[in-house]
């Protein structure tokens, strides 16, 4: 009979503990790192031939260093260091900002891409991961043209 009462009185104890670790087992799944964090800056609206800057800044949450290949895709073809391709090793503790200089004098639809690649002696010693599922990242961004 005593043994019966033991089960019954650990019961509540025994639910308590194992809602605390559902709980803290559904967090630890959350905690995942972000492969690209990426933020895409241009002005929502220019005067025709003006001078545009767009500014791409990239970093990872990743532990492991990898290669990025940066580079913009616009819906119509413009001219001057829009057309740049940058490639670099991106780090955890070393995020990237790239800029491109362009002129346009009609609206235009860009996109921002940031591709994983695999390539040798862009990082030190060559120590660099590419993800499993996903490579590419962009965001994507309209400037107007008034």
């Amino acid at each position: 009979m005593r043994l019966f009462q033991l089960l019954f009185r650990a019961s509540p104890a025994t639910l308590l503990l194992v809602l605390c670790l559902q709980l803290g087992a559904n967090k630890a799944q959350d905690n995942t790192r972000k492969i690209i964090i990426h933020n895409f800056d241009i002005p929502k609206s220019v005067r025709p031939n003006d001078e545009v800057t767009a500014v791409l800044a990239v970093q990872t949450e990743l532990k492991e260093c990898m290669v990025v290949k940066t580079y913009l895709i616009s819906s119509i073809p413009l001219q001057g260091a829009f057309n740049y391709k940058y490639t670099a090793c991106l780090c955890d503790d070393n995020p990237k900002t790239f800029y491109w200089d362009f002129y346009t004098n009609r609206t235009v639809q860009i996109a921002a891409v940031v591709d994983v690649i695999q390539e040798l002696g862009i990082c030190p010693d060559d120590a660099a991961v590419i993800p499993i599922k996903n490579n590419r990242f962009y965001t994507t961004e309209i400037l107007k043209v008034e």
